[in-house]
């Protein structure tokens, strides 16, 4: 499994989530509390906006507390939308383009989770990838192929049908194989102007995902940890529900993905 963590608010420096906390995302890599694996050294990597429509976009192999250049990165950009992650591979290479956050356009995605039996389908994903998106698709992980299936159903125009469709259709195909867990998700994306969240499991065990507004920064952090040892206030997103940010604030409704036989 892997660690992530978004904001959403007045810009920040990237650091004041990925290293400066007690629990920032740099010391998830290395000892996650509420993970499967405690250590996600297959790469990290971050995507943020600023004065341009697509996302800047910075990914590497090396673990994130062995790369002081992450460190260098965080200290001096500020941004008021990113996405930061730390991987444990579930099976796919070790390689920066199996690293999260993915970006397409003006979208950016990163996922923790799994689905199961995925490399026996991987084929059948990615012929559900038009031809138009499939340049995007640089890597072999199940992640990356559910963030193409999405943009194809339409994740521009209705993120919350869209993401019910393509977590719908993966989970449908590893039922088909007979591979558990069929699906465990939390998801972070954006598309410069919004962010959403969503945590879904189709067996118990749900990934976890936290979020709160912090009144310092003027910003939501949403993350699968509490960033701090006091994290009484953060609030837990409930499995099978979908997170929406935007300037007028956050917003919770029911996810249920579409599995069509």
């Amino acid at each position: 499994m892997c660690r992530w963590a978004a904001y959403f608010g007045k810009p920040i420096f990237l650091e004041e989530i990925i290293s400066r906390p007690g629990n920032s995302l740099i010391a998830q890599s290395s000892a996650a509390q509420e993970s499967i694996t405690t250590t996600n050294g297959d790469g990290f990597g971050v995507a943020w906006y600023d004065a341009r429509r697509e996302p800047g976009l910075y990914r590497d192999v090396y673990p994130a507390w062995s790369d002081p250049n992450l460190c260098s990165v965080a200290h001096h950009i500020r941004s008021g939308l990113f996405l930061a992650h730390v991987r444990a591979s579930t099976g796919s290479g070790i390689s920066r383009n199996n690293c999260h956050p993915f970006v397409a356009q003006n979208w950016s995605f990163m996922h923790n989770g799994q689905v199961g039996g995925f490399e026996s389908f991987r084929k059948h994903a990615d012929m559900s990838i038009p031809q138009e998106l499939y340049e995007y698709r640089q890597g072999g992980t199940d992640s990356e192929a559910l963030f193409l299936m999405a943009l194809a159903e339409g994740l521009q125009q209705n993120p919350h049908k869209a993401m019910t469709c393509a977590v719908g259709a993966l989970e449908n195909m590893s039922r088909r194989a007979k591979r558990t867990p069929h699906m465990r998700l939390s998801t972070a994306f954006t598309d410069g102007q919004t962010l959403y969240a969503i945590r879904y499991s189709s067996d118990e065990i749900a990934p976890s995902l936290y979020y709160r507004y912090s009144k310092h920064w003027q910003g939501w952090a949403v993350v699968s940890e509490p960033l701090d040892e006091c994290g009484d206030d953060w609030k837990r997103l409930e499995a099978g529900r979908m997170l929406t940010i935007t300037k007028e604030g956050a917003q919770e409704q029911a996810f249920l993905p579409h599995c069509p036989e």
